[in-house]
């Protein structure tokens, strides 16, 4: 793997890709389909409230960066986490802000108890240098 000091056009898919996680209603689209798996957009709606139109646009912004695929059944349209990747990205995120814990990072890490957010950064840095 190239680190991203090396290699300014990782870094610039990797600045890209941050962007897209960095919008409330796509992190909490994300969150629900990692926690719940597939779901329909009608079962998205209703657990996360956000609501037409505002659901579409941020749906198709997920789409679009390939954070999510989808699955026609007859009128119905399901969506769920694309790959391995955004999952673990989701559940860093999670963990860094206090959302999760760190099991789906790595077995065997441990949540420091002394600070709420800079073990989560410490553990997550650790689990992604590996």
């Amino acid at each position: 793997m190239i680190p991203l000091h090396a290699a300014r056009e990782r870094a610039e898919e990797a600045a890209e890709k941050l962007r897209i996680y960095a919008q409330p209603q796509r992190l909490m689209i994300l969150s629900l389909l990692l926690e719940q798996g597939e779901q329909s957009v009608s079962m998205i709606d209703e657990a996360t409230g956000i609501g037409q139109p505002a659901l579409s646009q941020q749906l198709a912004e997920l789409r679009k960066a390939s954070l999510v695929t989808t699955r026609r059944q007859a009128r119905q349209v399901y969506y769920s986490i694309a790959d391995s990747g955004t999952e673990l990205c989701v559940r860093g995120i999670e963990a860094v802000f206090g959302a999760g814990d760190l099991s789906g990072l790595s077995s065997g890490v441990a949540h420091d108890e002394r600070s709420d957010l800079v073990p989560g950064v410490a553990h997550f840095a650790r689990v992604v240098g590996r």
